[in-house]
């Protein structure tokens, strides 16, 4: 018993720790069971890490500081400017304020040879032919551009989410039919040897069934593959580790959008962010005609002045004529640039119809693309119901096959091509479903929807 004992405290238990350290230690026993992704929290992490929203998010920004520089533009400036000169000679200052190296009886000479001036300046744009106001204008616009843009690249970004997750459950949907495949086979095999072994059918049958079992192990090894390979896909998509394991929510079901095509598309028309933003850029070309046009006008402006001038750096000595101030009033006319303006208008011009014509071309693409995935989705729910029907049917000649065959009134052949038609038969019911749950994705984001819907 001593021995028994000893044996226990002192070898297995230290062992049994050591073990449970390290599985401990490799995530054995400390990772906990992942919840399964939903399509919503799956939208979720992808809008938080995806790259091209965070771009299209600090566009915004950068649009946001072009429009708050445009309203400084408005705005007076104030300038300053300190400066020294020294000369070969002792200087003064003159009102013009030129500083010569002369000297005139009756005015304070500067005794050094270094000049020290500082001036400063205000000035105030009056009128600028609408330069400023259409650049103002243009640059708000570009803020509500740079918004469209976020807009688009979120609804892209669901879209590619959502087909995704329903790729996903269509290959695991694939996988789950090829394992039934593999169960029917091996079930029939089964039956055959038991029937060789009772000698009522021949070794043909039984490689016949082996064949056939060793395709479907193949094809549920092929459909496996391809969950693996989505499944990589997606966790791309979610900027996660390429081999992150997860488990998707099982929302393949049918259910129709109660909208006709008209109202699909005059939702489209007032909800795509696209034709906002190009709605806005022709308005953004219509302000740059304006810009351009503005060399047609004067700039008129208002300045005010203010110079002192003396031989010390700290400006303090008091000289005769060394403070000068002035308020200015000036108009700057283009007399003549042949023709230079008005090129640049007819340019702008033509751009405001290059808009408008793009603008026109996004609206028969969107059209167009409404009507696609408005068919498609038509299509998908019918092959829907279509598949539903041939899963019955092929589900009862099985059946019907298999009963048969154990009694010997139907062949080996007939049961494996009676598994291969209820095969494709759930394969084209879980494609046809898909499809119909893509479809639906496609239209509502050609209809600009958001999903979930707010």
């Amino acid at each position: 018993m001593r021995r028994v004992k000893y044996f226990v405290e002192f070898v297995l238990r230290p062992i049994g720790f050591v073990v449970f350290f390290l599985l401990y230690g490799s995530g054995v026993l400390a990772q906990e069971p992942q919840e399964p992704l939903t399509l919503e929290g799956s939208i979720k992490i992808a809008m938080e890490r995806n790259l091209a929203i965070h771009s299209a998010v600090e566009e915004v920004a950068g649009s946001e500081y072009r429009y708050k520089e445009a309203i400084t533009k408005f705005l007076p400036s104030w300038t300053g400017q300190y400066t020294l000169g020294r000369y070969n000679a002792p200087a003064f200052v003159v009102p013009t304020p030129i500083v010569l190296p002369i000297t005139f009886p009756g005015i304070n000479t500067v005794t050094s040879r270094d000049v020290y001036s500082f001036s400063t300046n205000v000035s105030q744009p009056v009128f600028t032919g609408g330069l400023n106001l259409a650049n103002y204008r243009s640059a708000k616009l570009g803020v509500n551009l740079s918004k469209a843009s976020v807009e688009t690249a979120r609804r892209d970004l669901i879209l590619q989410v959502r087909v995704g997750y329903f790729t996903i459950l269509r290959a695991e949907k694939y996988l789950d039919v090829a394992e039934q495949q593999v169960k029917q086979f091996e079930a029939q095999l089964k039956v055959t040897k038991a029937f060789f072994d009772a000698e009522k059918v021949s070794m043909n049958d039984v490689l016949q069934a082996e064949v056939s079992l060793a395709n479907a192990r193949q094809s549920m090894a092929k459909a496996a593959n391809d969950v693996s390979t989505a499944k990589a896909s997606f966790n791309t998509l979610l900027r996660r580790e390429i081999t992150t394991p997860f488990e998707v929510v099982d929302i393949l079901a049918y259910k129709t959008i109660p909208l006709s095509y008209e109202q699909s598309l005059e939702e489209a028309l007032r909800l795509r962010p696209e034709i906002k933003a190009a709605q806005i850029n022709v308005d953004q070309t219509r302000e740059n005609v304006k810009v351009a046009r503005s060399g047609f006008f004067p700039t008129i402006s208002l300045a005010g002045n203010y110079s002192r001038s003396s031989d010390m750096w700290t400006l303090q000595k008091d000289l005769k004529l060394d403070n000068m101030w002035s308020i200015q009033a000036s108009a700057t006319f283009t007399l003549w640039n042949w023709g230079n303006t008005a090129f640049k208008v007819g340019e702008s011009k033509v751009k405001v119809t290059q808009a408008e014509d793009s603008k026109n071309q996004l609206i028969d693409s969107i059209t167009l693309e409404v009507r696609d995935a408005y068919l498609n989705m038509l299509l998908a729910e019918k092959n829907i119901r279509t598949a539903e029907t041939a899963i019955a049917q092929a589900e009862e000649n099985l059946r019907m096959f298999e009963e048969r065959y154990k009694y010997q009134v139907a062949t080996q052949t007939d049961v494996i091509i009676a598994v291969t038609f209820l095969t494709q038969a759930r394969t084209n019911y879980y494609s046809a479903l898909s499809d119909f749950n893509i479809a639906q994705a496609q239209l509502e984001r050609a209809m600009g929807r958001m999903y979930p819907q707010s």
